[in-house]
């Protein structure tokens, strides 16, 4: 069975974004049990690059990351990011 989540994707990582994206976001059908890291993965996000995730606003540590995203579900994620 498939659900809906958003997916927002920022800074260098947009442009794994498919075409029909709105601005950062886009809204999937994902199998049910999808988890951020098969999302992303799925999209072509090389993980290495992925920095700080967040579902529904909440930080999700790298050892989470393998839970199920459920229907509704907002998936943000950013790059590392330097600065000076």
């Amino acid at each position: 069975m498939k659900h809906s989540v958003t997916l927002k994707l920022y800074a260098s990582l947009m442009e794994h974004l498919p075409a029909h994206a709105q601005g950062h976001a886009v809204t999937l059908e994902v199998e049910e049990g999808t988890t951020p890291v098969q999302l992303l993965e799925g999209m072509g996000v090389p993980m290495a690059q992925v920095h700080l995730v967040l579902v529904n606003g909440y930080f999700v540590p790298p050892s989470q990351r393998h839970r199920p995203l459920t229907a509704g579900d907002v998936l943000a994620v950013w790059p590392a990011v330097a600065g000076g």
